[in-house]
């Protein structure tokens, strides 16, 4: 039970898991304060970096490492205008291609974008080691075959500091005491890791590993562009 845990755990999410279970029930109506105290709901465009950490879900308060956000689509970006991202020291600027987020099974449930925060005003701002992956999830109502729709009520934001280590910020633990909790709630159970001690920087990414027939490596972003921003209609 999400009640249950103790300081000294950690969230570790796979992306899979963050598509798949958190934000389908955060876009479907079904969460509650118990996965809100994991993942707040906050426009973290409208807070400083350095901030988010403090105002995290108080379960993730402790964390060192990365932050989870549900944020809401803002009023500007559904009377069809572009998001803002931009603070009062910088803003959030998009790197990279958009990518898949790929589940188990071998679908597609989601997709990607990755963004690095610079300091100062556009284009001249100075790149820090803040970034943030921002997830939306794959609209399952409607049939694609190459181009997906996504839902943009909600997207899920996984902010974190650059570590130097690659996909250090999507890793479950190796090498130290691992145990499956399960959070649950009204809304179902995720079958999520959670952590005791310190992990060492050799990692592997995600949990089980799939042989995937999409190209997934994305540090920052695809290697190979799978599609254009205004095709997904990602501003």
């Amino acid at each position: 039970m999400a009640e249950e845990l103790t300081i000294g755990f950690r969230f570790y999410p796979t992306e899979d898991e963050l598509v798949a279970f958190y934000l389908r029930n955060q876009l479907e109506g079904r969460s509650d304060d118990s996965m809100h105290r994991v993942i707040r709901v906050l426009d973290v465009f409208e807070v400083e970096p350095s901030h988010l950490p403090n105002v995290a879900g108080e379960r993730c308060r402790g964390d060192a490492e990365q932050w989870f956000f549900f944020v809401p689509r803002q009023e500007r970006e559904a009377r069809g205008g572009r998001p803002s991202r931009t603070t009062g020291s910088g803003y959030w600027k998009a790197t990279g291609s958009p990518g898949p987020v790929i589940s188990k099974d071998n679908r597609m449930i989601g997709v990607k974008k990755t963004m690095v925060f610079y300091t100062g005003k556009a284009p001249t701002g100075r790149k820090t080691k803040w970034k943030m992956n921002e997830y939306k999830a794959v609209d399952e109502t409607v049939n694609f075959s190459t181009i997906p729709k996504l839902r943009d009520e909600f997207s899920l934001c996984r902010v974190y500091i650059t570590s130097g280590s690659s996909r250090a910020f999507d890793r479950r633990p190796v090498g130290s005491f691992q145990t499956e909790r399960m959070l649950t709630s009204d809304v179902g159970v995720a079958e999520t890791s959670f952590r005791v001690g310190s992990s060492p920087e050799t990692s592997k990414s995600g949990g089980e590993h799939v042989d995937l027939s999409v190209n997934t490596e994305m540090v920052d972003g695809l290697t190979e562009p799978m599609w254009e921003w205004d095709q997904l209609n990602w501003s």
